[in-house]
């Protein structure tokens, strides 16, 4: 045996590493509204949700593995001011399950997103407490800070066509939380960004999630209201704008490939998915377009991740310290 793969152990998987599956996902729900907008198989979401439920499957059971063998890692990762953010993805990976869920059963999306919800909402609830706290050093600000911010939003995302009474107000609830802690946290991140030294090179991926506020915002906005208005064209061209400057400057200045490189699919994956609801709602061949660039990239993206990730962890690099 490779003395590198020896060296792999459960102890170093990555709470982020969750990342790949809101990335699958987020892509399954992008290729299932591509099926209205194109008329591409249905089959092509089904069999991207399924690989997101296996996916899930997989990384649950070796985290709660970790969790068992090394509870003194998890708990370091859990406490520490920027890895801690990541343990978000957990909640927003259920979430949007539940909806790659629900076009099986409704009854099992409704029980797989309220867990999702109350994981979500505490984990925020946690988190922003955290925060207050204070004495946060400038380095610690990060773009993954975003994360309990948008997996409230995404409670919306995920939740609005719900029918139950009830998730009506749950879904205002996160709505509320998730759109006013995302733009004080923009504006935190966005002046760290300027003011302080660039991010390190591992955490430059991440600046992708900057993107996910207003592309998630869009959508959960047009799911509450029902229609595309005037503040969800706003929304939708300044996450366009964003993506188009960070798309840029990683692709001029790629950074090493590691877990953090996750960071960029569910953003790109949400973007996608406004551009294919705002195409649909306005029209135009430029919006089509658009669009259908956005699902190609977004597509491209995550196919090569998930390729040198399996990579990386065959010849022993993923798992290691």
């Amino acid at each position: 045996m490779d003395i590198t793969q020896a060296r792999q152990s459960v102890r170093h998987l990555p709470i982020s590493l969750f990342g790949a599956v809101m990335s699958v996902a987020g892509l399954a729900i992008a290729w299932r509204l591509a099926g209205k907008a194109y008329g591409t198989h249905v089959g092509v979401s089904h069999t991207i949700g399924m690989l997101a439920l296996l996916l899930f499957a997989v990384l649950a059971c070796a985290y709660v593995s970790k969790w068992i063998k090394y509870p003194a890692a998890v708990r370091q990762e859990f406490a520490h001011p920027v890895i801690g953010s990541f343990f978000g993805t957990v909640g927003i990976s259920i979430l949007l399950l539940s909806s790659v869920i629900g076009s099986y059963s409704a009854a099992a999306q409704l029980l797989v997103w309220a867990v999702g919800t109350a994981i979500t909402l505490a984990l925020s609830m946690l988190m922003i407490s955290r925060l207050l706290n204070g004495n946060a050093v400038a380095t610690s600000v990060v773009p993954a800070w975003l994360i309990a911010g948008v997996g409230s939003l995404d409670i919306v995302v995920t939740g609005a066509a719900l029918t139950e009474t009830w998730t009506r107000e749950v879904n205002l609830l996160a709505a509320a939380i998730g759109g006013v802690s995302a733009l004080v946290f923009f504006v935190l991140i966005f002046s760290r960004l300027v003011h302080h030294e660039p991010l390190a090179a591992p955490m430059r991926p991440s600046k992708m999630i900057l993107v996910a506020p207003f592309a998630v915002g869009f959508i959960a906005y047009v799911n509450l209201v029902q229609k595309v208005d005037m503040f969800a064209a706003l929304l939708f061209y300044f996450a366009l704008f964003l993506f188009v400057i960070i798309a840029y400057r990683l692709a001029v200045r790629p950074a090493p490939f590691s877990a953090a490189w996750w960071g960029i699919g569910f953003p790109m994956a949400a973007l996608s998915t406004a551009a294919l609801m705002y195409a649909a709602a306005v029209g135009g061949w430029g919006l089509g377009a658009i669009a259908a660039i956005l699902l190609l990239l977004v597509t491209v993206a995550i196919a090569a991740l998930f390729v040198r990730t399996a990579y990386a962890l065959m010849t022993g690099r993923l798992l290691t310290a």
